[in-house]
């Protein structure tokens, strides 16, 4: 299946691994993109340059296809060192990158003159229009339904892809609720160049995480996550546990008095307990509503044949139905 995004990133199927925290490593990455899509290492969880070029050039030694980093811009006090994390991205000879946050436009001179390309990740067409504006290559639209930060709109992916289609010059792919070969059909025919998977690739055998986190995630349902730190205006979508629900009582009872430092507990330094010990009741981790539609856990190359053939076999089926 060839689209724009496939010829841009110079991959076999258009799905790309978004960059998820703690579930980013090299092996989730190579995994991926062995199998046909694009992989992606998480850079903050690697956090210093030097580690991250450890991270590439270990991916490097488990597959020879394109695989991307994630750069998230945090609006932070002790931000990382973000010129530091570019150079080794560059030096790695990375040639794909999927940013995400604030605005990239103060690294995207620098990837441009290295020749890497820039996929930003938008949840609003009004930031997608941004994205564009600056000179990224293209953009991942978060609809409402995706784990992580869904923005501050709530338009869901059925609204938000079609709009995005409407004003964007640039290609996309769709992010958020995005499961199997019928995501990827719809995707298409809202106007997309292919979709963006987190939760989904958090439920393969190559996914570096606890098996507890993969189990929480198939035995989940469309109405098992949450979302906090609403009132923050920092919104994210999570798997619903005991500290959750208790995050969510403070929200209640503290109203507009809340501050960040009041469920520092539940959402600072939480990943490495959750996805690498599996303690499932630790903090909020990321997930989308999308667990609903996960009941397996499959190898990588398994889940990537099953998509591509679910879409064939749906497109298959309408240019019967065309011809009929």
């Amino acid at each position: 299946m060839k689209t724009k995004i496939t010829e841009m990133f110079g991959i076999q199927h258009p799905i790309i691994q978004g960059g998820m925290h703690f579930v980013g490593f090299a092996e989730m990455a190579a995994a991926v993109s062995n199998a046909g899509g694009l992989g992606i290492i998480t850079g903050l969880t690697q956090g210093t340059p030097e580690k991250l070029a450890n991270e590439i050039a270990r991916c490097k030694d488990m597959t020879d296809k394109p695989f991307g980093v994630n750069l998230t811009f945090l609006p932070t006090v002790n931000a990382p060192d973000y010129p530091g994390l570019v150079k080794a991205i560059i030096d790695g000879g990375v040639k794909a990158v999927e940013t995400a946050g604030n605005n990239p436009a103060q690294v995207l001179p620098f990837f441009k003159d290295a020749g890497v390309k820039v996929i930003h990740k938008c949840t609003s067409v009004r930031h997608a229009l941004k994205a564009q504006s600056i000179g990224c290559d293209a953009v991942s639209v978060d609809g409402f339904e995706c784990g992580g930060h869904p923005g501050e709109d709530d338009v869901p992916n059925f609204i938000l892809l079609p709009r995005a289609a409407d004003e964007l010059e640039i290609p996309f792919v769709s992010s958020g609720g995005m499961a199997d070969g019928r995501s990827l059909v719809a995707s298409l025919a809202m106007g997309a160049e292919g979709m963006n998977m987190g939760t989904r690739f958090i439920a393969t055998k190559e996914a570096p995480v606890h098996e507890n986190v993969k189990q929480a995630i198939v035995a989940a349902s469309e109405l098992d996550t949450r979302l906090v730190m609403r009132p923050l205006r920092n919104t994210e979508r999570v798997m619903t546990n005991e500290a959750v629900e208790r995050l969510l009582e403070k929200e209640k009872r503290l109203g507009d008095d809340l501050k960040f430092e009041d469920i520092i507990e539940e959402v600072a330094g939480v990943y490495p307990k959750i996805m690498m010990e599996g303690e499932m009741d630790a903090g909020a981790w990321s997930c989308g509503m999308v667990a609903g539609l996960i009941y397996d856990i499959p190898t990588c190359q398994e889940l990537m044949d099953r998509i591509m053939k679910q879409a064939e076999d749906i497109l298959a089926r309408m240019n019967a139905m065309q011809a009929a």
